[in-house]
């Protein structure tokens, strides 16, 4: 689904990803790690064509990024924080993002169902709290049912319900043959979902690996002891692909 080959990007003398190489697949649910300045956001940026990178290329689903857009309408993308017009209401950002997409004609609405966001659909973006404005992004990431969706911290800021709601559609979608790319610092978040784990560090991919591999070479089974053991450990020293 996503290819990425030898991918560099640098920002002045500042060099953010350093040859970077992936294959991602479907049905994979892949958790991206690695601490701050680690290359976890520029690498996110470069797949939806937010930042061009210098060397390498990135091709999804035989669409090569740097030449085709039309990739775009295949993924389904949650930022950290949602911008949204604050005069408008729920109902009409949403109707907004379906306007852009009308070569669509089934829309998947069971986020926006499940937490309730059509009861309080009149409600102005300037009024919402930040979990709310969390669930509309969600709701919008789905909506038009993509093959690949990236999420940015997508827990973050959500009560325990909603936000168990929102793994198990993670979980559905992964069922289904989906690509799934997660970012988040809440570990916990991430067990019994991912699958693969990547790991940045000052640029350079450390290790890209099954969930299950990492298991058995750590002899862990929760995802945070998982990773800590690895970093602590380097295990493995190069990169990998699964």
């Amino acid at each position: 689904m996503i290819s990425i080959d030898t991918l560099t990007k640098s920002f002045g003398k500042f060099t953010a990803l350093k040859n970077i190489s992936l294959q991602m697949q479907a049905g994979q649910a892949i958790s991206l790690l690695g601490p701050n300045g680690s290359g976890k956001t520029t690498l996110i940026k470069s797949i939806l064509g937010l930042v061009i990178p210098e060397k390498g290329t990135i091709t999804i689903n035989g669409h090569v990024v740097k030449t085709d857009w039309n990739y775009r309408a295949q993924i389904g993308y949650m930022p950290q924080i949602g911008r949204y017009p604050e005069n408008m209401t729920i109902e009409q950002v949403i109707s907004m993002i379906k306007e852009l997409r009308k070569d669509v004609k089934r829309y998947d609405e069971e986020l926006i169902e499940g937490f309730g966001l059509d009861r309080i659909k009149t409600k102005t973006m300037r009024n919402l709290s930040g979990g709310t404005r969390q669930k509309v992004s969600a709701c919008l990431a789905f909506l038009f049912s993509p093959d690949i969706y990236i999420l940015d911290e997508p827990t973050a800021g959500l009560d325990p319900v909603s936000s168990e709601l929102l793994k198990e559609k993670m979980l559905k979608e992964r069922s289904a043959g989906k690509l799934i790319l997660i970012t988040s610092h809440v570990l916990s978040d991430l067990e019994g979902i991912a699958s693969h784990i990547i790991y940045l560090q000052d640029g350079d991919l450390m290790f890209y690996k099954s969930v299950e591999e990492l298991q058995i070479a750590t002899g862990e089974e929760k995802l945070n002891k998982v990773v800590a053991e690895v970093i602590k450990k380097s295990i493995p020293q190069t990169a990998v692909n699964p």
